[in-house]
């Protein structure tokens, strides 16, 4: 298995913190957002290869970070230098795919999460549905859900639908970004590109592949800190002050 990480986005809601430098190496207690991630994942033992696709503005910290681990560690640049002509998600996805001559089960993560809760629980989970998966927790916030990817789910987690911020939430299941994608399903984002799947969520993939192949939602066994404003950071900053591990 492949660990992809999605770290192509500009965070230009964290400037001028964010304007020069990547939100996913910014430090959370003693480490960084992204070494929180990868340390639980590797600790399982699930991945083999840890991917980052990140643009060309960002490039160089991730590949002197990655340089500071032994764990295996690809750095892949899309070749972008400004928000306005990002990629989107879902075509770094297909990018990285294609550069490294992907073909592996992905999971998929953004770079940008905290989480009080082990990844490695939905490996599993994946692993034992023998599909591709996403996760999702209960918001009971209206507003927050028309700023959401809002899932409906069968009562055997089987995911029925899945909308990029809608107007009208369906549900109150709410899709963080974590996926898991079996290597059949990966190899069918370039026809979701061509189908014209928006590419900007990668959330917007998991809308379309669930009505090609059969995906299951697990629940979120957690919490996490999606920081995206510079209040947000400073809050999960001071909820992991002095947490080294």
């Amino acid at each position: 298995m492949k660990c992809l990480i999605l770290a192509a986005g500009y965070a230009t809601r964290l400037y001028p913190l964010t304007e020069n430098f990547p939100k996913p190496l910014l430090m959370v207690g003693e480490k960084t957002i992204l070494d929180w991630l990868l340390d639980d994942i590797h600790t399982a033992g699930l991945a083999d290869e840890y991917i980052v696709i990140t643009n060309h503005k960002f490039a160089p910290h991730f590949r002197a970070w990655a340089e500071t681990h032994a764990l295996p560690i690809t750095v892949v640049d899309d070749g972008t230098s400004t928000n306005e002509t990002r990629l989107g998600a879902v075509r770094d996805i297909q990018f990285a795919m294609d550069q490294l001559k992907l073909d592996d089960d992905l999971l998929i993560i953004a770079g940008d999460n905290v989480l009080d809760f082990s990844l490695t629980h939905f490996i599993r989970y994946a692993q034992e549905k023998q599909t591709s998966c996403v996760m999702r927790y209960y918001e009971e916030n209206d507003k927050r859900l028309t700023k959401s990817g809002v899932a409906e789910v069968r009562d055997d987690d089987v995911l029925l639908s899945l909308e990029e911020k809608p107007s009208r939430p369906r549900s109150h299941w709410c899709t963080p970004p974590f996926y898991f994608y079996r290597a059949e399903d990966a190899r069918k984002i370039r026809d979701a590109i061509a189908d014209g799947c928006a590419t900007d969520a990668p959330g917007s993939l998991a809308a379309w592949m669930c009505r090609r192949s059969v995906l299951h939602s697990m629940r979120m066994p957690g919490s996490r800190y999606d920081i995206g404003s510079l209040e947000s950071y400073e809050a999960v900053k001071a909820a992991y002050r002095g947490i080294t591990k």
